[in-house]
């Protein structure tokens, strides 16, 4: 296929499942043909008006706000502003797509892509969606009536879409997570100071942080504070709850215990680990599946339509992952975590059972389909 020069944009975020993805396809349609311009698309106050600009990409917002479905007053100002912001960002869109021309509108999820698909459809402009989840988030299942590509991560989505739009295309990732070697492993081992006789959990809540990860992990050191065991952990925090766990960790002497609120080389920390305990958002099953890792997942509730049990459960079902709830994880997500560590046959299996769940070339699948489009226009 010739990768001719095209004008894309990209519209969605909310959260970094939905934004990390959709700045792995711009870097892969900029691969392809660097003269390439896109234009992202996102919600005025979200943290895509952030990461994007620092991926390298131009990003417009757009006022558009979500249904918030627990009743205070907050949420009522909100909801009732819902409306009136609704028809502007429409407004905003429209002007956007005439100013810019795009070739393509490619939608990731999140409020911003509902409007800016809509306007684009309505404009003749061809449309694509990149689910993420294994169960479809409102926008997406509203848009993909019209769409006319649907690029998803998991089977069954035709419970959600059409069957002759959908393309399995798995969710694209960071170029540099894969399956890791004893070499890389020996290279994480000593970037972040790990004992390389010990085996090793690596506990990762996002870049804000999980209270329950950081509970159960306060839980488990008030109760064994360990120091001499055959087990270390590196422990991502998060920056939201960093002085929190400074207090808590203050006089503690727990050398096994390695805490940080930011991981910097997420491939060397995902080399380094035995076992990942983990959210299940979209992003992180993906780039666990490509790591080839023995994952204990622990969904977060906290998400609309529970979509990160859904998430979880696609490989708990093919013994590829283990799972514990968000409500047991404070007694039960440790023992699980560090029984697991010390079987090593077991780790192997959820290891290969993980294997065929990645698609490395995902990135590469949805820009495919983008040419496909554009050149059927």
């Amino acid at each position: 296929m010739t990768y001719k020069k095209l004008r894309v944009i990209i519209s969605g975020g909310g959260t970094g499942g939905h934004i990390f993805p959709a700045i792995a396809i711009a870097n892969k349609l900029k691969e392809l043909n660097p003269s390439t311009e896109i234009l992202f698309v996102g919600a005025e106050g979200k943290m895509e008006m952030e990461k994007v600009p620092a991926a390298g990409y131009n990003i417009v917002g757009l006022p558009i706000v979500g249904l918030q479905r627990q009743l205070n007053l907050k949420n009522l100002i909100n909801n009732i502003q819902v409306p009136f912001k609704w028809l502007a960002s429409q407004q905003k869109a429209a002007k956007v797509i005439s100013d810019f021309a795009p070739d393509i509108a490619v939608g990731v999820g999140g409020y911003a892509s509902a409007p800016l698909l809509r306007i684009a459809g309505k404009k003749g402009i061809p449309t694509l969606i990149q689910e993420q989840n294994s169960f479809a988030g409102i926008a997406n299942k509203m848009l993909g009536k019209k769409a006319d590509c649907i690029c998803v991560a998991y089977e069954g989505m035709e419970r959600f879409f059409s069957a002759d739009k959908i393309v399995f295309s798995g969710n694209p990732i960071r170029s540099e997570i894969h399956p890791y070697t004893e070499k890389d492993r020996a290279e994480a081992i000593s970037f972040y100071g790990l004992n390389p006789a010990k085996r090793h959990i690596f506990v990762v809540g996002g870049s804000l942080g999980s209270g329950t990860l950081n509970a159960s992990m306060k839980g488990w050191i008030s109760a064994k504070c360990p120091g001499g065991e055959d087990v270390e952990v590196l422990w991502q925090c998060g920056s939201y709850y960093k002085k929190d766990i400074d207090d808590f960790m203050y006089g503690r002497e727990c050398p096994n215990v390695h805490y940080t609120d930011f991981i910097k080389r997420m491939d060397l920390a995902y080399a380094a680990a035995d076992v990942v305990i983990s959210r299940s958002g979209a992003s992180s099953v993906s780039e666990l599946c490509a790591a080839r890792k023995a994952v204990v997942f622990v969904p977060s509730p906290n998400v609309a339509e529970d979509h990160q049990t859904h998430n979880a459960m696609a490989l708990v079902n093919k013994d590829a992952a283990l799972i514990v709830k968000d409500s047991e994880a404070r007694g039960k997500l440790l023992p699980t975590a560090l029984e697991l560590v010390r079987d090593s046959e077991r780790i192997a299996k959820l290891s290969k059972n993980i294997a065929p769940l990645s698609r490395l070339d995902a990135a590469q699948t949805i820009a495919d389909e983008i040419y496909k489009l554009v050149l059927k226009k």
